[in-house]
């Protein structure tokens, strides 16, 4: 624990982000004059099966892991083998693009993955280099950097936003992505708007994002029904579009290919597309799209 002091530590949320009640926001416009703007989000991570697996799907024997973990890192690997593939025909076939949440490494572990996003000019954001708490990384500012690099490499761009492995950051990780040139993440789930966060390097942007609107929480976390995901998602889309009438609202729909790709789910997330799709003044947006907008609307500071 940090030794006392007489000013707060940057780790807490007052301390980054002063509290501000959403009625008093200023009134922002979308494109188009739309309520509410979607972004979906698919999240491709590399996992190691000689570690134990950050969530199973078949407990291991005698609540002891045994490595290699073979049954929990085959059901991650389906999702990159076969379960990617059904999101991005779900989601390009609607002519959308979605914020492809990757992991550095996948550009040269799954390459046919993070090609296949890039061919479909879908938005690069950084999730970490591999798969691992920020907490636990040992050098923070290489893994960050690296994952910048590797991606700018990949794609002829950097990374304009990022999203933590599992939305962790400690102290120095906010600082240490506004250094690396990162220009809005995704980790703080706290309003429904963005909002300027602070840092040693001038002011970092939050884009809304979720962990309840998030496959990992409603399957691998609450072990819903194969058809939750999209419930949950339709009563929160029909709300923030109601409620878009007064101010602007940002909806993210968050997914993983070893969840939400697999046969028995994904009809369920065709019909939650079509669901947004029907509706009028719905702006389809990449995280990118929402940061750019917002700092238009509000006068935010650039990225």
């Amino acid at each position: 624990m940090d030794a006392p002091s007489s000013t707060p530590s940057k780790a807490l949320l007052s301390a980054r982000a002063p509290y501000l009640a959403f009625p008093d926001r200023p009134r922002l416009h979308l494109p188009g004059n739309a309520r509410v703007a979607v972004w979906i989000i698919v999240n491709v991570e590399e996992w190691s099966i000689a570690r134990a697996m950050p969530r199973t799907v078949l407990p291991p024997p005698m609540g002891q892991p045994l490595m290699p973990d073979l049954p929990n890192g085959a059901w991650h690997e389906y999702g990159m083998r076969v379960g990617f593939w059904r999101l991005l025909k779900a989601i390009e076939s609607r002519g959308l693009r979605a914020t492809f949440a990757v992991n550095g490494h996948v550009c040269r572990s799954y390459e046919r993955v993070a090609r296949a996003a890039r061919d479909a000019g879908w938005e690069f954001m950084g999730h970490g280099y591999v798969q691992q708490p920020m907490h636990h990384v040992e050098d923070q500012r290489k893994a960050i950097f690296d994952t910048v690099e590797t991606i700018r490499d990949f794609t002829g761009r950097p990374p304009p936003g990022w999203e933590s492995p599992g939305l962790t950051e400690n102290d120095q990780t906010l600082d240490l992505l506004k250094e690396a040139g990162v220009g809005y993440v995704a980790n703080w789930v706290i309003d429904d708007l963005p909002l300027e966060l602070s840092t040693a390097h001038g002011p970092m942007l939050s884009v809304p994002y979720s962990v309840e609107t998030n496959d990992i929480v409603v399957h691998a976390v609450q072990h819903q029904p194969s058809d939750a995901f999209l419930h949950r998602c339709a009563l929160q889309f029909d709300r923030l579009w109601e409620e878009g009438a007064d101010n602007a609202k940002v909806m993210a729909i968050s997914t993983h290919p070893y969840l939400t790709g697999v046969p028995h789910r994904i009809g369920y997330f065709e019909e939650l597309l079509d669901h947004v799709l029907a509706r009028r003044q719905v702006a389809m947006m990449t995280g990118e799209e929402v940061a750019d907008w917002y700092r238009g609307a509000s006068g935010a500071g650039p990225g």
